[in-house]
């Protein structure tokens, strides 16, 4: 379970494509922590070693649609952990799934490591649309049992 003392350390040490993405939607990587975990359903944090290094989960995009706004936002440390995250986002992203029907959300186009990550995890991600000058590639991935 994400908590509001894991964000110090994450933003402190979040990885510099994590920081850019969080800046093209105009927050700081704590503003972008503590937001996103205030205003999601479901969020967690990933310890390595004792500390917390990735925190994720989903806030609500649209009631009437069943839509959520998935995130994952990582330190340098959690970025050298690709496997497991891989494992664990397939049981985070299936949680997700049983709140909201469809997910999307943005990546930033130079995130190999993320789109690679998306795309094993099932989520479809899309052609480069420039925002606040960046490119970033919205992603998305429906619940098949709808």
């Amino acid at each position: 379970m994400a908590r509001r003392a894991h964000v110090n350390h994450i933003a402190k040490h979040m990885a510099a494509i994590d920081k850019l993405e969080c800046g093209v939607f105009g927050h700081s990587p704590k503003e972008a922590l503590r937001f996103a975990l205030i205003t999601s359903l479901i969020a967690w944090t990933v310890m390595i070693d004792g500390r917390p290094e990735a925190m994720m989960g989903a806030n609500t995009k649209s009631l009437i649609e069943g839509s959520g706004r998935p995130w994952l936002l990582m330190t340098d440390v959690a970025h050298r952990h690709a496997v497991t995250l891989l494992r664990l986002g397939k049981i985070y992203t299936e949680a997700m799934h049983s709140q909201y029907s469809y997910l999307q959300n943005w990546v930033h186009a130079d995130n190999d490591k993320a789109i690679r990550w998306l795309s094993r995890l099932g989520f479809v991600v899309g052609a480069v649309e420039v925002i606040r000058g960046q490119p970033m590639r919205p992603f998305s991935k429906v619940r098949l049992d709808v």
